[in-house]
Formats: structure tokens, C-alpha cells, sequence
């Protein structure tokens, strides 16, 4: 471990606790903070305050917004007889990226996870039932394809069918530029499944 001051070395604390950063990026990202100028590292340091003092999560669906509800489900072009069940604000990011879907949102905070000590009530199922209503047509289940994204699924799927609700599952495979020898069988039998006619 290199010896730093203090000041340092506690920056450096700070940027590994970050999810993915390991000791070495966070002492790249610390010295590249110190080699900015004063104004632009003031900068960054506002936009992280202000970002965490204005940011909060939209009443409706649960994603981040500074306003209430977002400009997502108080969009009156967005179909809100769809709604698209995802694990983390972040997934809503990757699927507004596509520019495909014109649906609303539900974001759960997390999944079903009994390994881990998560079970239903841990994450946002209940305002996903309040939000069922007679105009809701569809609900896309998102979650990630792992075994708690899968058990959170099929735990959703479960309990809105009584409901009266269709409720389908994103298709998960193959990606494009793939090699089917590389596949897993998981993937591979995800891909199969969800295969299409052409």
C-alpha cells in the first residue's frame, strides 16, 4: 500500500467504496482530483451535494427525479397501461436508451433473494399492486436473468395473474455479435425459449 497524507489516503477510502473501484482506480481517481484546478474540483464537489440534496425517488414509480412525480409517469404521451417492472432506477436508464418503449415504470429496489435475507416485503411490491388498477393492460417483468431476478419474476408474475393483469417477461439470450459456443446453458435456454418467428 503506498503512503499517502492523510487527506489523501482518506480520499482514496472514499472512492473504493464505490461499487466496481478497487484500491488502484481509486487512487488514480484521487490523483486526478488533486490535479484539477480549484474552481473545477469545487465544481465537482457541488454537484455531488446538490445532486444528493435535490435527488429523491419519484411517489409513483420509484425512479430518481428532482421533481414529483417524474417526467416520466407526468408525461401524458407515456402509455400508463403498461407498466415495466425493473430492479434499480439504473434499469430504467438502459431501457429509455433503446427509445422503443413508451410505457411507465416500477422500479422494486431490489429482489427476492432468501439467500440474502430478501423476501417480498423487502422490496416494492405492494405499491406495484396499489398501482393496478382497471386501465393497467400489461405488465413487462425486467428484472435481471439470475436466480433472483428469475424468482422475483415468477413471484410477480404469480400474484398479479390473480388479478387479471397479462404479465410477460423480457426475452434474455444470445447477445448480438455472440458466439453460441460461448453460451452457458442457462443463456442458451433463455434464447431458445424465447425464440421468434422469422
Amino acid at each position: 500500500m503506498d503512503f499517502y497524507p492523510a487527506a489523501i489516503e482518506k480520499l482514496i477510502e472514499e472512492f473504493a467504496k464505490l461499487p466496481g473501484i478497487g484500491y488502484k482506480t481509486a487512487q488514480r481517481l484521487t490523483l486526478y482530483i488533486l490535479n484539477l484546478p480549484g474552481d473545477e474540483v469545487k465544481e465537482f464537489a457541488k454537484a455531488l451535494v446538490n445532486a444528493r440534496g435535490t435527488i429523491r425517488y419519484c411517489s409513483v414509480c420509484g425512479n430518481f427525479t428532482d421533481s414529483d412525480p417524474c417526467a416520466i409517469c407526468s408525461n401524458p404521451n407515456r402509455d400508463k397501461s403498461v407498466i415495466c417492472v425493473v430492479e434499480q432506477p439504473k434499469d430504467i436508464m438502459a431501457m429509455e436508451r433503446i427509445k422503443e418503449y413508451n410505457g411507465v415504470y416500477h422500479v422494486l429496489h431490489g429482489n427476492i433473494s432468501p439467500m440474502a435475507g430478501r423476501g417480498p416485503n423487502d422490496i416494492k411490491l405492494k405499491e406495484l399492486i396499489t398501482r393496478i388498477n382497471g386501465n393497467v393492460k400489461e405488465v413487462i417483468v425486467a428484472t435481471n436473468p439470475n436466480v433472483e431476478g428469475e424468482a422475483t419474476a415468477m413471484y410477480i408474475s404469480k400474484i398479479l395473474k390473480h388479478l387479471g393483469v397479462k404479465v410477460t417477461r423480457i426475452a434474455h439470450g444470445i447477445p448480438v455479435g455472440g458466439n453460441l459456443e460461448y453460451a452457458d446453458e442457462i443463456t442458451l435456454s433463455k434464447a431458445l425459449e424465447g425464440r421468434v418467428e422469422i
